[in-house]
C-alpha cells in the first residue's frame, strides 16, 4: 500500500508541477508562455523577470517529470523544493491563503516535495535513485540555489509605479499610441 501511496503523490505533483513549468515555458495548457511570464516576474522584483521565469519553468517541467518517473530520486523532490521555495515566499505578502494569492498551493506543494525527498520513489518507478553523495551535493547545491534566488528578490529595488495615463486629445499631452507586440 505504501508504495501505491508514493505512486500516486509523485504522479500528482510530478505532473502538475511539469505542466505548470511547460505553461510558463512554452504556453502550453493555456499558459501565458515565457515573455508574459517574464513581465510578471519583473513586475514582482524577480529579475531578470525572463530569465527567472525560465529558471522556474525549467525547475518545475525538469523536477516535475523526474518525480512522476521516480527517477534520479531525489533530483526531482529537491527540484520542486527548490521551485516551491521561491514561490512561497514571492506570495508571503498575501497570507497564507490561496484565496487571497497567498502561499498555501506552494508551501502544499513544498511539504509534498520533501516528504517525497526523504521517502523515496517507492518501488514503482521508472529508474534508479542517484547515488548518496549526489543526492546529498543535489541538495545542498539545490537550496543554496533557492536561498541565493530569495535573497536577490528580497534585495531587489521595488518595480516603478506605473505612470498614470494620459488624457486621449489634451492639449498639453498627445493621446496614448498604440504599440505592436514584440
Amino acid at each position: 500500500m505504501r508504495n501505491v501511496a508514493l505512486l500516486g503523490t509523485r504522479l500528482v505533483l510530478g505532473s502538475y508541477l511539469a505542466v505548470h513549468g511547460a505553461q510558463k515555458l512554452f504556453g502550453a495548457f493555456g499558459g501565458s508562455g515565457l515573455d508574459k511570464a517574464g513581465a510578471s516576474f519583473h513586475r514582482i522584483g524577480l529579475r531578470p523577470g525572463r530569465h527567472m521565469a525560465a529558471a522556474a519553468g525549467i525547475t518545475e517541467l525538469g523536477g516535475g517529470l523526474l518525480t512522476a518517473a521516480g527517477i534520479a530520486d531525489p533530483a526531482g523532490p529537491l527540484a520542486i523544493m527548490g521551485a516551491m521555495s521561491v514561490a512561497a515566499t514571492t506570495h508571503r505578502a498575501k497570507g497564507p491563503l490561496n484565496s487571497r494569492g497567498g502561499f498555501e498551493l506552494p508551501l502544499t506543494n513544498l511539504a509534498a516535495a520533501a516528504t517525497l525527498a526523504v521517502a523515496g520513489p517507492g518501488k514503482f518507478r521508472l529508474g534508479p535513485s542517484l547515488p548518496q553523495p549526489l543526492a546529498i551535493a543535489s541538495a545542498v547545491g539545490g537550496g543554496l540555489l533557492a536561498a541565493g534566488l530569495v535573497a536577490r528578490m528580497l534585495t531587489a529595488e521595488p518595480a516603478a509605479p506605473a505612470e498614470a495615463p494620459s488624457q486621449a486629445g489634451s492639449a498639453t499631452e498627445p493621446g496614448p499610441q498604440a504599440t505592436a507586440p514584440r
